[in-house]
């Protein structure tokens, strides 16, 4: 097997001295680290906790001693969070939502919340009304918009105490005019009222970006209670450095921006993981396989980011087209049960309870970590392989699985025959001990099992533009060079430094259903976030 390990960290990620603290916190572990500059000075992986704020104390406070680095000396705090994913597939704390399309008569064949499971349907309440509005590809008004259609809406919201409301115009990506002129309107009139956009959080494709603008809608109470939750766990360790939390890109948003934005974190966790990968392996184009505790996610890295998916997604059984990293994830984690008769492993898994039921720390329960330790004992300094007493026949079936888990993962994200090295990171990545066909070489780079948390502190920022352009308007050169300028200026809005932004992806889809050359172009740029600091590392 061909096995790199303790690979240094890519020298080009960053550029700045600044003491970032990165936190992520998974259904297992809740993982933190110091990283100054390029070098990692401390890290550490704690069991996450009923409360999870209590883990986010626990992670921190460890790394701090560890360094010998008092709060005040941190400059940004990096959190990843997989708090508003696991409501939204639960079904659980979401707020009532007033649901306004404008588009009459366009799409009234089709009214929000189409296809939505009925066990979502009824886990939160929503009031729907359509008005005439919205626009043409090219940007010119389907129908006529008047605020005052508005005024039965407002009625409602203040009747039944609603919190949050969700806008959708057809095509507003292209021209956002009626969306801001109905948000106007109702804030003159609910001052208090959380308002959702559909231009603001989906692509063009007015369900599934109207269904990602209500599923936003839903989380806006739980926000405002997360991040204020995370803020004051920071707070409480005398921690004043500036928040910023991982979105499902790879770059960062302000705790502002998520209390604005909550489904923008969806999905982050893998995200982190596979940027972690990144920059500890010093590989731009590989396969990452994250192994966490109770799930592997497999993804594709380019360029040094989660390839996108361009497939519609499905979150907790509802469409939606905001970006997403294409990521294959399989019931494959260090507390997977496992079955030697059977020959089995997973899905179901012990979690966070591993070093309770695992028979490596007293348990008896057989795990893939169990199975892992057998190989490889001294990987877990308080486990006790010893207590494991199947031979190594009775485990081969197992670790069959485990390899057939991962070879059909690799299968299903890769795009072409060409080998391509396989990063393996999570607290689980011993329990990969074969190279699957298909990959050119195993790395385990140091400090794997905190990818995710490092993923998370070197976090960028972002801007992307999706729109429609008319070729036999604008030429395609020329349509492309200002697609361009619109995703640059969109990441230096959202605080990169000018001078590192680059275009990191760009996409045209040829509308064949529209008449003339109407071409469909998506465009990506990132940057470095503006962060200084006087401190030498």
């Amino acid at each position: 097997m061909s096995n790199k390990q303790k690979s240094k960290p890519n020298k080009t990620q960053l550029t700045d001295d600044v003491i970032r603290l990165g936190v992520d916190v998974g259904g297992t572990n809740t993982d933190a680290v110091l990283i100054c500059g390029h070098h990692v000075l401390a890290s550490t992986k704690q069991t996450t906790t009923d409360n999870i704020y209590q883990g986010i104390e626990n992670a921190v406070t460890d790394v701090l001693q560890q360094a010998g680095l008092s709060s005040e000396e941190i400059d940004f705090c990096m959190i990843g969070t997989t708090q508003f994913t696991n409501a939204f597939v639960q079904r659980r704390e979401l707020n009532d939502v007033a649901i306004i399309r404008l588009g009459l008569p366009t799409a009234k064949a089709l009214p929000p919340l189409t296809g939505w499971p009925q066990s979502m349907l009824d886990s939160f309440k929503q009031q729907v009304f359509m008005f005439p509005g919205g626009h043409h590809f090219n940007g010119a008004v389907n129908s006529d918009f008047s605020e005052v259609l508005l005024d039965p809406v407002i009625e409602n919201i203040l009747a039944n105490s609603l919190s949050s409301v969700a806008i959708s115009a057809v095509f507003s990506p292209i021209n956002q005019e009626f969306e801001l002129r109905a948000k106007q309107y109702l804030l003159t009139h609910c001052p208090d009222i959380s308002v959702s956009m559909s231009h603001e959080i989906g692509r063009v494709g007015i369900i599934e970006r109207e269904n990602s603008t209500i599923m936003n809608a839903s989380l806006a109470k739980l926000a405002e209670r997360v991040v204020n939750a995370f803020e004051t766990s920071l707070a409480k360790l005398n921690i004043k450095a500036p928040l910023y939390i991982t979105q499902n890109d790879g770059t960062l948003m302000t705790a502002d921006a998520v209390r604005q934005f909550p489904v923008m974190t969806f999905a982050s966790g893998p995200t982190n993981s596979m940027r972690g990968a990144a920059f500890l392996s010093g590989q731009q184009e590989a396969i990452v396989a994250d192994i966490g505790g109770t799930t592997t996610d497999i993804g594709m890295l380019m360029q040094g980011f989660p390839r996108e998916s361009s497939m519609h997604v499905d979150i907790g059984g509802v469409r939606t087209n905001f970006r997403m990293p294409d990521i294959i994830a399989t019931g494959l984690g260090g507390g997977s049960i496992c079955d030697p008769v059977k020959g089995t492993v997973g899905p179901q898994s012990v979690g966070y309870l591993l070093k309770e039921k695992a028979i490596s720390f007293g348990g008896e329960i057989l795990t893939a970590t169990d199975c892992a330790l057998t190989r490889d004992p001294a990987f877990i300094k308080e486990a006790k392989p010893e207590l494991v007493t199947l031979k190594a026949a009775q485990l081969a079936p197992i670790n069959q699985a485990i390899n057939k888990l991962i070879s059909q993962g690799i299968d299903e994200i890769k795009t072409s025959r060409a080998k391509v090295p396989l990063i393996l990171v999570g607290g689980g990545h011993i329990l990969v001990h074969e190279t699957p066909a298909g990959i050119s070489e195993i790395i385990r780079p140091q400090y794997a099992e905190v990818a995710n948390a490092i993923g998370a502190s070197i976090g960028m920022v972002s801007g992307d533009i999706d729109q429609i352009f008319d070729y036999d308007d604008l030429q395609r050169d020329e349509s492309l060079e200002l697609a361009k300028q619109m995703a640059i200026k969109a990441a230096i809005v959202a605080g990169a430094i000018p001078d590192t932004v680059s275009i990191l992806d760009i996409q045209e889809m040829p509308l064949s259903y529209i008449k003339g050359q109407a071409t469909r172009i998506r465009i990506r740029a990132t940057g470095q976030l503006f962060l200084t600091s006087q401190r030498a590392c």
